[in-house]
């Protein structure tokens, strides 16, 4: 093994070659059930994402007004007759909708997730670049390796969902930081701005990706020096105001539509979960340890973090991604998909560990080795049998009766499809309506509604349905009903 690695290494550029191979390969991996209807994991949050961009595509692009098919006060607790949908500054979404309108010979599903892919692919790059300057040129290959290959990464990077662009934008961000702090250019600094403002408006939670820079920052400079140099203070003050500016303007523009904006403070620490035990248990134990690095990569992991250098950029980005799951403690417990942002530091953390453990002198060197070929390959294989579920359709009869829908119904037919409050059965139908009965049919009828459709026959509102209202298609999977025709 040891002379066919050596081997390897005398190639000029060998590292370029082998990331260019794991780009393709990182590629095809995430092609594995690309075209699956938008009901596999987390289709709730990916439906109201494709919904965006398909009312786009439908409608227009307008940056300004995002909307959904959403009409219901679940998310916001406020009615939202006009279906606004603003979280993230939807750049991802328009992208989506001009690739789906000017390319249609690849369908709009699959055009979202070839999109996270793409971005993604970007960021396993930068990764490359990042590990490269402060592991080594086979520490940022490695960092890329396992940022393209974790089976909870290839699933959570090709979703429609903006947190793939969201990642993309920050890495880019630290990377021309990067090349600031090493060649004193104000374009590179101006340039991380912008792209770091662009990650923050797609996701907020980005903003933690800044506390490596802050240490970056303090390295070179102290603090004194820059306070004392008014050159020096100006440019990082301009570099936070491109980065806060946009975001600040954005969130003054939403507050004017609060029907739209979805529900947030209990994401910080709505349950009180915060540092309790089961905090603990599911960040780091079930999703940590677990879910992404299988178990045995936690080995890897740990020797990352402690392996001595001088340079302590990967443990405060680690230490920001600490920060990001303790201020946002309840949705990260809650929500898997939120973990995404920490893999570009956990990968990092990785690669620093394989090298140490495939190079020490302090251990048994031929039993360090084995120890860390087994540990990847436990790894993944952990990880692929926990997340080869999230491919998987369980309710199949959401899409079918969205088809049906789809086929009876006008196109600017208003539905109730109750689903418990998700949203991916309403986007099957693509149809404007509600998604949970939120007071009463009848005052839902007196909103607009025009149809009901279900896939739930035992519950006393589909029962209340049946027996009050027409049932124009009934099989044994859905029902759909005309909420205009009351029976005598």
């Amino acid at each position: 093994m040891n002379r066919i690695i050596t081997h390897i290494k005398t190639f000029k550029n060998i590292e370029y070659y082998l990331l260019s191979i794991f780009i393709l390969l990182g590629f095809l991996v995430r092609l594995y059930k690309i075209s699956n209807p938008i009901a596999d994991w987390h289709s709730f949050r990916q439906a109201d994402t494709a919904a965006v961009a398909r009312l786009y595509l439908e409608n227009g692009i307008d940056l300004l007004y995002p909307r959904y098919y959403d009409l219901s006060s679940t998310q916001s607790q406020v009615l939202n007759p006009q279906g606004y949908r603003f979280v993230e500054f939807p750049i991802y979404n328009a992208i989506h909708a001009f690739l789906a309108r000017n390319l249609d010979f690849i369908t709009f599903e699959v055009w979202g997730r070839l999109i996270s892919i793409i971005f993604t692919l970007g960021s396993a790059i930068l990764l490359f670049l990042i590990g490269s300057k402060f592991i080594s040129k086979w520490g940022g290959l490695i960092s890329a390796f396992f940022f393209i290959f974790l089976p909870f990464n290839i699933y959570f990077t090709r979703v429609i969902l903006p947190e793939p662009t969201a990642i993309f934008f920050g890495m880019s961000g630290i990377y021309l930081f990067i090349l600031f702090i090493e060649k004193e250019r104000n374009l590179f600094l101006f340039l991380s701005g912008l792209v770091f403002a662009l990650g923050l408006l797609i996701k907020p939670f980005i903003l933690f990706y800044s506390v490596p820079l802050i240490y970056l920052v303090l390295k070179k400079y102290k603090l004194l020096e820059i306070i004392k140099t008014p050159i020096l203070l100006i440019k990082f003050l301009i570099y936070i105001d491109l980065i806060l500016v946009p975001f600040f303007v954005w969130r003054a523009w939403i507050g004017k539509f609060p029907a739209g904006i979805p529900g947030w403070s209990w994401m910080l620490n709505g349950d009180g979960i915060r540092f309790r035990p089961a905090f603990w248990r599911w960040i780091f134990g079930e999703r940590l340890t677990k879910l992404i690095l299988g178990f045995w990569g936690l080995i890897i992991f740990a020797f990352g973090l402690l392996k001595p250098k001088r340079n302590l950029l990967i443990h405060f980005f680690l230490l920001g991604i600490f920060l990001y799951v303790t201020v946002f403690a309840t949705v990260n417990v809650r929500h898997d998909y939120y973990q995404t942002i920490a893999i570009p530091a956990i990968c990092l953390a990785l690669a620093q560990g394989f090298i140490y453990l495939w190079n020490t002198q302090e251990y048994n060197t031929s039993v360090a080795k084995l120890l860390t070929i087994f540990s990847v390959f436990i790894m993944f294989l952990s990880g692929a049998s926990e997340v080869r579920e999230f491919y998987k359709i369980n309710h199949p009869e959401i899409i079918e009766a969205g088809m049906a829908v789809d086929k009876l119904t006008p196109k600017d037919a208003i539905v109730i499809a109750p689903y418990n409050g998700d949203t991916a059965f309403l986007y099957q139908t693509r149809r404007r309506g509600w998604p949970v009965i939120d007071s009463s049919v009848n005052e839902i009828i007196n909103k607009g509604a025009d149809y009901y459709v279900t896939v739930n026959f035992d519950d006393k509102d589909t029962i209340y349905v049946i027996n009050n209202f027409e049932v124009i298609e009934k099989t044994n999977t859905y029902l759909i009903a005309d909420l205009h025709k009351r029976k005598k």
